[in-house]
């Protein structure tokens, strides 16, 4: 929680999904630095579990990834009522212009190429989740 103004504020939490624990480790704390809450989950089966566990204002997920990919992970949390305004945003090596078409038809909001400046990231954060 955050004191703004004399008043409480949540902090925003985000669910990260890489099967790179240093990826994970790099956006966790590029986000923790600013206040963030971060659960973190190593794949998409891991991602889906964890989705269960209250509430999240923003996802940011791989796409290629053991198990349960992104694109997949993406289109299962559309369905589900709590996840079909929150913003997911795909971080991932991938620049090709039909894997981004499939995470846009999947319900991605953003695409963001790795490696990624944290700044860029922060800002994008901050873009999507209010």
């Amino acid at each position: 929680m955050l004191l703004i103004d004399g008043e409480m504020e949540m902090s925003k939490r985000v669910m990260v999904v890489d099967d790179s624990k240093t990826m994970r480790d790099m956006v966790s704390f590029t986000l923790k630095r600013e206040g963030y809450e971060v659960v973190e989950a190593e794949d998409g089966i891991r991602a889906t579990e964890v989705s269960g566990v209250g509430i999240f204002d923003l996802v940011i997920t791989d796409v290629n990834m053991p198990r349960k990919d992104g694109i997949t992970l993406t289109k299962e949390l559309r369905m589900k009522p709590q996840f079909r305004s929150t913003p997911i945003l795909i971080l991932t090596t991938e620049a090709d212009a039909t894997k981004k078409a499939a995470g846009k038809a999947a319900g991605a909001t953003g695409w963001i190429v790795k490696p990624f400046d944290p700044d860029q990231l922060l800002s994008v954060v901050k873009r999507v989740c209010r």
